[in-house]
C-alpha cells in the first residue's frame, strides 16, 4: 500500500538534562520527536558548526557513506505507535553505471542527524502526520 509523503522541515530543537526534543513539521502542523540528550547535543553541534576533538559516531557514520560516495537520498518516519516514531533512511550508490538504493530502519533522530548532515529531505506519511499530537508555540 502506497502513502502519500509529506514533506517536513526542521523547525528547532530544544535540550533538558534528560531528553532533547526535536520540532518537524509542515506550515499547518508541528510535532515532537524526542531522544536522549546526546543526540540533540549531536545535532546543535552540527547546526552551529562547532569544531569538535574527535569525530562523533554521525560524524563517522558520514565519513564511510561519503568514502564510499554512497547518497543520503531522504528520510520518511514511516510509523508512530504510542510516542515512539519509526524511520526509514534511503541510501544511493552507484556502481558500475547501476543505481542501488538500500532503505534502512533507524531511529528518527539518528536518520534527521544524517539528513540534516546531507541536506536531505525528510518526510513522514500522511498518516503518520494525523496521528501527532500538535506541538503549539
Amino acid at each position: 500500500m502506497q502513502s502519500e509523503l509529506i514533506p517536513l522541515s526542521f523547525d528547532k530543537i530544544m535540550q533538558t538534562k534528560s531528553y532533547t526534543v526535536v520540532v518537524l513539521g509542515t506550515r499547518e502542523k508541528k510535532f515532537a520527536i524526542y531522544t536522549e540528550p546526546h543526540v540533540g547535543k549531536t545535532i546543535q553541534t552540527f547546526l552551529a558548526g562547532t569544531e569538535k576533538p574527535r569525530p562523533l559516531t554521525h560524524d563517522l557514520i558520514d565519513m564511510i557513506l561519503r568514502s564510499m560516495d554512497v547518497k543520503v537520498l531522504q528520510v520518511v518516519i514511516t510509523d508512530i505507535q504510542d510516542t515512539i516514531y519509526f524511520a526509514r533512511l534511503f541510501l544511493e550508490q552507484y556502481t558500475a553505471e547501476m543505481r542501488h538504493i538500500v532503505e534502512i530502519d533507524a531511529r528518527p533522530s539518528d536518520s534527521i542527524t544524517l539528513a540534516l548532515m546531507h541536506n536531505a529531505p525528510v518526510y513522514c506519511t500522511k498518516d503518520v502526520l494525523d496521528r501527532t499530537v500538535a506541538v503549539q508555540e
